[in-house]
């Protein structure tokens, strides 16, 4: 089964991923995506990643990645980022 992604330009693919974001279970005050990068078939999402004072990963790290991955498996099988 073949699937076709839609081309989508990178302001919009944010918009989306953010009300995605915002309906998410694990959502808190602050985390959004910021970028989004086409990397082969995925889509990698961005923002801040609320790193500790030593730049090392803090309580919400985690919880940052796994709302990002959850973007990345949603989103890369229906959209690619216009060039």
């Amino acid at each position: 089964m073949t699937l076709t992604q839609e081309t989508i330009d990178r302001s919009s693919l944010l918009a989306m991923a953010n009300e995605m974001i915002a309906g998410h279970a694990d959502f808190f005050a602050g985390l959004a995506a910021t970028g989004v990068e086409q990397k082969g078939e995925l889509l990698i999402f961005s923002g801040d990643y609320f790193l500790d004072e030593q730049g090392l990963p803090g309580p919400r790290s985690t919880i940052v990645f796994n709302v990002f991955k959850y973007l990345t498996v949603e989103l890369s099988p229906k959209y690619r980022l216009a060039a």
